[in-house]
């Protein structure tokens, strides 16, 4: 099999490629080692930037989004009992966020692929990414019981930190930046109406809790807890007590409870691997960086990635410089860097460390009030949430 790119990840960002591809008349094929129905039901990110939506609107991927999804135009900020709205629209010049969960974006993008787009073939793993280093890179993978090869002009690995695209760049050529948190987040899903119209992040000496939601009717709630937890081992009863305690205010909000349908926890780390190129290999995703999800900032650091590359191999069609391609780590690694500190900004804002001190509490309670109490403070944070700019 050959072909121009070869994709390996059937995720948002491998989607979202293959359709910017076939837009711009280039040719590709995506590798998908899980089925369709994982795929399509895959729980992770449900925030999408002022960009990530134009970009899905662009493409021909944004009606039911626009129907069903949520436009939000803030996000409110509680501590101390005290409750803060951020307004997006009016410190970023209109830009707001969307509430739209990942398993949809990808619905609508697998819709098109199959409707419009070139092969995308599911349940195909791939084994491993060769001659990355040459100008014939090829994707060993095995589908429907056989083992064959993707012979391309370009890889893109989209396929997660456990993927073989990052393996496939020489261990010399590569530097490694992280960082661990020593908590989590214990997430629920709930079948009961969002008790707040916007999302919701909370400062408690408890630590950190944030409501959100996937539609009018599901909400999406977390708490802070040590890293290591076991979700099962929190009762449902004590799930939503906690929240209570966290979430609590002066005036007369309430927070609702439900049936939880669903709980897991997820852990905290921040990475980035640099280069995100070697040769004609690219990296996207959460195959080059990941961050902690305070700031809301994984899927949509990977749509910047691949818009990134998308317009750079049209450029190269189009005039023949390699200029563009020659620049895609540099050029994503400018916006990834300012997203990781934004999103360790949320964390160190919002989360009690264990251990935390007196004196690092009042710091926190201090760089909150001036958010609340300093425009310039607040537009920052409201640039960095509705998105920085691709590329």
């Amino acid at each position: 099999m050959r072909t121009t790119v070869g994709i390996i990840g059937a995720g948002p960002a491998g989607l979202l490629l293959a359709r910017l591809l076939h837009n711009a008349g280039i040719d590709s094929v995506v590798l998908e080692s899980r089925d369709r129905a994982y795929v399509e039901r895959r729980q992770r990110a449900g925030i999408l930037e002022q960009g990530t939506a134009d970009v899905l609107r662009a493409v021909g991927a944004g009606a039911r989004m626009d129907r069903e999804g949520l436009r939000h135009d803030g996000i409110e900020l509680r501590f101390d009992r005290r409750r803060h709205r951020v307004d997006f629209p009016a410190l970023t010049g209109g830009r707001s966020v969307m509430v739209y969960a990942q398993t949809e974006v990808c619905k609508d993008l697998i819709a098109l692929q199959f409707a419009e787009g070139g092969p995308l073939l599911f349940e195909a793993e791939a084994l491993a990414v060769e001659d990355a280093g040459t100008d014939a890179p090829r994707v060993r993978f095995r589908h429907e019981g056989r083992e064959d090869v993707l012979e391309c002009e370009y890889v893109v690995g989209c396929d997660g930190f456990w993927g073989v695209a990052r393996k496939a760049i020489p261990a010399e050529l590569v530097q490694v930046f992280e960082r661990t948190y020593p908590f989590g987040w214990l997430g629920i899903l709930a079948d009961v109406p969002p008790s707040h119209d916007e999302l919701v992040y909370a400062r408690h000496d408890r630590g950190f809790a944030l409501l959100s939601m996937r539609s009018p009717s599901v909400s999406r709630l977390y708490l802070q807890v040590p890293d290591g937890t076991d979700a099962e081992a929190w009762s449902d009863e004590g799930i939503w007590g906690e929240l209570e305690r966290r979430f609590e205010t002066a005036d007369d909000w309430r927070l609702e409870r439900g049936p939880i349908t669903q709980k897991s926890v997820t852990p905290m780390r921040s990475y980035v691997h640099e280069p995100m190129r070697h040769g004609r290999l690219f990296l996207a995703g959460d195959a080059a960086h990941i961050v902690p999800p305070t700031g809301a900032k994984g899927l949509n650091l990977a749509v910047g990635d691949v818009v990134t590359f998308a317009r750079a191999l049209a450029h190269r069609q189009e005039t023949g410089s390699p200029e563009l391609l020659d620049a895609y780590s540099e050029t994503c690694l400018r916006r990834i860097w300012q997203a990781e500190r934004f999103s360790y900004d949320m964390t160190t804002l919002l989360h009690r460390a264990p251990g935390a001190t007196g004196f690092e509490d009042r710091l926190q309670l201090a760089r909150l009030d001036r958010i609340a109490s300093s425009r310039a403070a607040e537009t920052d944070l409201a640039e960095g949430y509705t998105g920085f700019p691709f590329g």
